[in-house]
């Protein structure tokens, strides 16, 4: 019997994701621009990639780099005008691009005109916009902040003797999600880009969105952790399925939320489509593979296992077996480059490894996620000195270490591997100045290996580089619907140098193998011959295969058989 398909677009579409300030600068002020992006939009749809999601374009103070939103329905200045949006809108839909749009809810900038009013007085009619303490109800709960020096999420406010609640920075006030008349507004700013004709939003920490009012203590079933607890809102399903039923119900659009600790055991209650909440989300359980438990930014003293990760990517896939949809990814503005953490990104393995990877995310279930730059195989830049910074996160935990007399040392050893900004250098075009991102200073420093062939021209002429394989690669997926709906079968588990598994749709079988050894291997399998498999896809020459069941894998390689 032939399997049904529930067949979407946004499972079958691949997504590349840009970070508008780094991808291309078109004015000479050394930060990147919408007219940026329309001037690569057929580079873009060269990659063979279906949409794109835009990290936030609109009106800013940039404290988070705009994720602090000031005005929901207005460009930044330094990105364009809505005219250039109007414009990058109108020529990817000529491309057959859609386009996915960041929705950052949780919160507003402090200088959004709904919190200017809110912190006027207690009577103001935007007062209930955001989460206020009376200081004379005493010091409120321990709430904690990601990007707060103090990591305390209450600020005081003199105007009103009041405190108020920031999850992040201190411009980054959270809306008060249980007025309904906060849950209008956003419903009524998503449907000003659909109408736009917008294709879906990626919806930022969305699930923090709902927050115990009374603010009890932290229970004591959260052994200190607030992510989790700020993750388990009381009233967040039941925002999230109104959202669908007012806004999203409507359009033919693609919903991915953003996710930090949400369980595997809470998967379903997102994006069972029976429950008419989000399509799809991004977990956090691989993100926190090589770090240390319980701190999202520090990096763990043990190396990360092949067993762990073929687990975790094993274990979301279950959940998805009859239900629900997943999401595919590696980096992207808040982590690392996948190569530098994932991969081996010395000069002897970048290669085989970026590839690899590349390999990896195209051949699983669910909506494979790139990172711009990605295609090209981009690493960490690994700055040596905190003036090199530019996010916020880095340079907070930095003074937070140096006014408590910690090792300063070890932190920006640590930031190495660990900071934002090694996912945020500028995108590396070609080996002139400033690698053809902008010809003015840019807003933060490119990494120097644009020089030595990690950059689009070089590998655009090269059959064999990095950029050529993804295109390749891409089109191996596009054009076998196993690798997009197919079951997924993982081979022994246990093997710490080669992750091993199938692909299955009715009768046909893709046996994929993806060494993650700096090693020769060789890989045995026992599960089922293998004599009459096509080699469809390889990073590197085909492997040798001693007897149809014992394959020689090189460093990094990555290989895609199907069973004939």
């Amino acid at each position: 019997m032939k399997n049904e398909l529930n067949r979407q677009w946004w499972k079958e579409g691949i997504v590349y994701q840009i970070y508008p300030r780094s991808f291309q600068d078109t004015t000479g002020n050394g930060i990147g621009d919408i007219q940026g992006i329309i001037k690569r939009l057929d580079y873009i749809k060269n990659l063979g990639v279906d949409i794109i999601w835009l990290n936030p374009i609109y009106e800013s103070p940039n404290d988070d780099n705009g994720y602090d939103i000031s005005d929901y329905r207005n460009i930044m200045a330094e990105f364009g005008s809505m005219a250039d949006f109007d414009e990058l809108l109108q020529k990817m839909k000529e491309r057959g691009l859609k386009l996915v749009m960041d929705l950052v809810v949780n919160h507003s900038s402090d200088e959004h005109e709904w919190f200017k009013e809110s912190r006027k007085s207690r009577d103001n009619p935007y007062r209930d916009y955001y989460h206020w303490w009376p200081a004379e109800k005493g010091t409120p709960p321990k709430r904690w902040s990601f990007f707060d020096v103090e990591s305390n999420a209450w600020k005081y406010d003199e105007q009103t003797d009041a405190y108020y609640l920031h999850c992040f920075s201190v411009k980054q006030p959270d809306l008060k999600w249980e007025n309904k008349k906060v849950r209008q507004e956003v419903y009524d700013l998503m449907k000003f880009w659909f109408e736009k004709g917008v294709d879906g939003f990626r919806m930022d920490v969305i699930s923090f969105i709902s927050k115990d009012t009374n603010f009890p203590e932290l229970p004591a079933s959260y052994n200190g952790e607030f992510i989790p607890f700020y993750a388990n809102g009381p009233k967040l399903h039941d925002y999230l399925q109104e959202m669908n039923e007012s806004v999203l119900q409507n359009y033919d659009v693609m919903t991915v939320g953003e996710a930090p600790g949400v369980t595997i055991d809470q998967a379903l209650n997102f994006v069972d489509a029976d429950r008419k909440e989000l399509d799809m989300f991004f977990h956090f359980d691989l993100m926190a593979l090589d770090r240390e438990e319980g701190e999202t930014f520090l990096m763990a003293k043990e190396k990360w296992k092949l067993s762990e990760f073929k687990k975790i990517h094993s274990d979301w896939d279950a959940v998805f077996a009859e239900k629900g949809w997943g999401s595919m990814y590696l980096n992207n503005h808040d982590f690392p480059r996948s190569v530098s953490r994932w991969g081996n990104d010395s000069r002897t393995h970048w290669y085989s490894s970026a590839t690899m990877l590349q390999t990896f995310l195209l051949s699983m279930r669910g909506t494979p996620y790139f990172y711009y730059g990605e295609e090209i195989g981009m690493t960490n830049i690994k700055f040596d000195t905190i003036s090199d910074y530019r996010d916020i996160n880095t340079i907070n935990r930095y003074k937070t270490i140096e006014a408590n007399g910690g090792d300063l040392k070890a932190f920006l050893e640590n930031e190495k591997d660990a900071s934002r900004d090694n996912a945020r250098t500028p995108m590396q075009w070609d080996n002139s100045k400033n690698a053809g991102f902008t010809t003015a200073q840019p807003w933060l420093k490119v990494n120097a290996n644009f020089k030595h062939g990690v950059n689009v021209a070089e590998q655009d002429s090269n059959k064999d580089s990095v950029l050529n394989y993804f295109r390749n690669m891409v089109q191996v997926r596009k054009n076998n619907l196993a690798l997009i709906y197919g079951t997924y079968t993982l081979l022994q588990k246990d093997n710490e140098a080669v992750y091993a598994y199938t692909r299955t749709l009715d009768d046909t079988v893709f046996l994929v193998l993806l060494s993650f050894s700096t090693k020769n291997t060789s890989f045995t399998l026992t599960e089922q011959s293998f004599e009459k498999a096509k080699l469809i896809i390889s990073n590197d020459d085909a492997p040798s295969i001693k007897t149809d069941n014992i394959f020689e894998l090189k460093p990094y390689q990555a290989c895609i058989y199907k069973l004939m």
